[in-house]
């Protein structure tokens, strides 16, 4: 094989392409006894012609038995671009119309994921306001925590058929307009069962928006790890916004005005959803702009149920998805409960703040501390930033003083950010991309139930003794992320 592809090597090489080794190890591990054509994009060295960027060659590598070495002869053409692109090809294909359109649609995730997160830290400063105005006490507030995440989980639960049937295009656009709908509701002050159903359309339709577009970014060739961290970054400026605004809000006798701004934010994303996916498919969003999708051929072929079943044989899925359960728990437990933690300190109308300073710390730290994850590697820097976390949620539990506790939560916030989207790249990295859509549905159903339980919990804590005890939980549930993430495997695994 060496001397095969060594000989054609000079060839090929004359042409302004070289021969990529990795075609044959991944073909000699999944395939036997038959001839595999196999199309890889190359680009032309520094210096060469620009016509040469966009040619392909294919190499047929021949395998006689099972676990044996490819045939002698390997043979090789060259096969330049056309206007119709070998459906095969994997690798992005750029054109200036394509990289405009890649603009859009990034813009349009950008900004779904930014109503997500102006959604998620919103009603954290309005909770003492809600308990208030609704006479409510913190079990029964904490309604508005449950309710939305049950409507997250319903939506995951419904991802993959109703992207699948209706289209991803489609189903982001309903999804903005269910939040217009729903916050318009909550905007006329209703009565509080209505108040909490409408949580629940919200968080539905906030998996489409949030879920969705991770799911998305995950699936595409190129770049996921920096587009998810600066797509969640735009998540981070939501989330840190929302509470200072909320918080304003919180102390007017028109406080249920501040969904109006949620209306507005839900109505200018549909536009932009439209004019960036235009009711299609998730894979005929990725050929506009030059992306393939591997294994997209299968995508016909299998139903929803058999998907899941894949999915599920695979334990490196629940293994991120318990993690995150536990992470996205402790981030919506602090957003939403840090506000009325530091008011029992003595903080003053200076508490409501707090919750921004979080999501402040967490928007910077997601774009800081990329050279540290690279530096040190996904897996020491996960455990270094959780094991940060902790000491500083020991000294909010030692020390009651409002500035070190307001110091200590921002600094957790930072520490947090590059958490999420680094787990969420490494799902698109080791799943195959037909089970993103799946295995980020099942993710989001559990992160959705962490994202209820942790906070009611608190509340429950909170309604019985104080929250005084608030960091502590927060410490053994960081501990049990440590131990889990020792589990998630590096590589992709083989399916069975």
């Amino acid at each position: 094989m060496d001397a095969a592809a060594s000989a054609h090597g000079s060839q090929l090489k004359e042409l302004g392409l070289s021969w990529c080794p990795a075609l044959a190890s991944d073909c000699r591990r999944t395939m036997t006894s038959q001839t595999v054509p196999v199309v890889h994009q190359l680009a032309a060295p520094p210096g060469e012609d620009s016509d040469k960027t966009n040619k392909l060659y294919a190499a047929s590598l021949i395998f006689s038995e099972e676990g044996s070495e490819p045939a002698e002869t390997v043979s090789f053409e060259v096969v330049t671009d056309s206007d119709d692109e070998d459906e095969s090809s994997n690798a992005p294909i750029m054109t200036g119309t394509m990289c405009r359109q890649k603009s859009v649609q990034f813009a349009a995730l950008c900004m779904a994921v930014y109503l997500a997160g102006w959604n998620d830290a919103l009603i954290g400063p309005l909770i003492p306001r809600l308990q208030e105005v609704y006479h409510v006490g913190y079990t029964t507030v904490s309604l508005v925590f449950i309710m939305s995440s049950l409507g997250y989980i319903s939506g995951a639960s419904a991802y993959v058929y109703l992207t699948d049937r209706f289209g991803f295009g489609l189903m982001v656009v309903v999804a903005s307009i269910f939040v217009a709908i729903s916050t318009c509701i909550q905007a006329s002050a209703p009565p509080f069962p209505v108040f909490i159903v409408a949580s629940f359309s919200i968080g539905s339709a906030c998996m489409f928006l949030d879920g969705g577009s991770t799911a998305f970014v995950a699936g595409m060739a190129d770049d996921t790890a920096v587009k998810l961290s600066i797509m969640y970054t735009a998540y981070g400026i939501a989330a840190t916004c929302a509470p200072l605004v909320s918080a304003r809000f919180a102390q007017l006798s028109s406080w249920s005005s501040v969904f109006l701004a949620t209306v507005g934010f839900a109505v200018t994303t549909a536009i932009l959803q439209v004019l960036a996916f235009k009711f299609k498919s998730q894979a005929d969003c990725l050929k506009e702009i030059g992306q393939r999708r591997v294994l997209e051929n299968t995508e016909d072929s299998q139903n929803v149920i058999s998907k899941y079943k894949r999915v599920f044989r695979l334990p490196t899925v629940h293994l991120m998805a318990f993690f995150l359960f536990i992470h996205v728990g402790i981030e919506v437990t602090i957003s939403g409960w840090i506000v009325t933690f530091m008011t029992e300190r003595h903080g003053g109308p200076y508490s409501g703040y707090i919750s921004s300073g979080f999501w402040a710390g967490s928007t910077i730290g997601r774009l800081a501390l990329i050279p540290l994850t690279k530096k040190l590697g996904e897996w020491r820097a996960l455990r270094l930033y959780i094991l940060i976390a902790v000491g500083l949620e020991l000294t909010m539990w030692l020390v009651s003083s409002f500035t070190i506790n307001a110091a200590a939560v921002v600094l957790i916030g930072f520490v947090f950010g590059p958490i999420y989207a680094t787990v969420m790249a490494h799902t698109g990295h080791i799943l195959p991309p037909d089970l993103i859509g799946g295995a980020i549905s099942w993710i989001a159903i559990l992160t959705s139930a962490g994202s209820a339980v942790f906070p009611f919990m608190a509340g429950a804590v909170a309604s019985r003794a104080s929250l005084d005890s608030l960091p502590l939980l927060l410490v053994m549930m960081e501990g049990l992320m440590l131990v889990i993430w020792a589990f998630v495997p590096q590589h992709r695994p083989k399916l069975t």
